[in-house]
């Protein structure tokens, strides 16, 4: 044990998801480097292939020398029945080009059968493959389990 605790923040996608903020990508690299400042260890910098801003913040973020912090894209699993190598949503993750990705995976079975309108064989298979895929290519993959207590409320197995 190190001691150490990792921060990992969430106000660059998160945190602007409140009706009337909208940072540009200058207000975006400026809060990156504050957050390094402080030393916070993850800073998630958005959906890559959302919207056009966010790309050019993957690509300007580049060029920040940062001193603590390690830039994360955040991202879905492969879609059902597609492969993560030809899955869109894993390509834009790839070509953000950041040393760490966030992948957001269902966790509750409500949301498995009604949201995804899958199996929970076929969950499993997209959230093994896409960070499997993710680690291959040397990625630091950093497993989102969305609404987890809610589904273990549901369903204890």
């Amino acid at each position: 044990m190190t001691g150490r605790v990792a921060i990992y923040d969430t106000t660059l996608r998160d945190g602007t998801q409140r009706e009337g903020i909208s940072l540009s990508v200058a207000d975006k690299l400026k809060v990156t480097r504050l957050l390094d400042d402080l030393g916070v260890s993850y800073i998630e910098g958005g959906w890559p292939g959302s919207n056009p801003k966010d790309a050019a913040y993957f690509e300007a973020v580049r060029e920040l020398p940062l001193r603590h912090a390690k830039v994360a894209a955040f991202g879905s699993t492969c879609r059902k029945g597609a492969r993560p190598e030809e899955d869109e949503n894993i390509r834009a993750l790839v070509e953000a080009h950041t040393p760490v990705v966030t992948v957001v995976g269902k966790t509750s079975m409500l949301h498995v059968r009604d949201v995804l309108q899958t199996t929970p064989e076929e969950n499993l298979r997209m959230i093994r493959e896409s960070v499997a895929y993710l680690k291959s290519l040397g990625k630091e993959v950093i497993y989102d389990a969305e609404h987890f207590f809610d589904g273990l409320k549901l369903d204890l197995e």
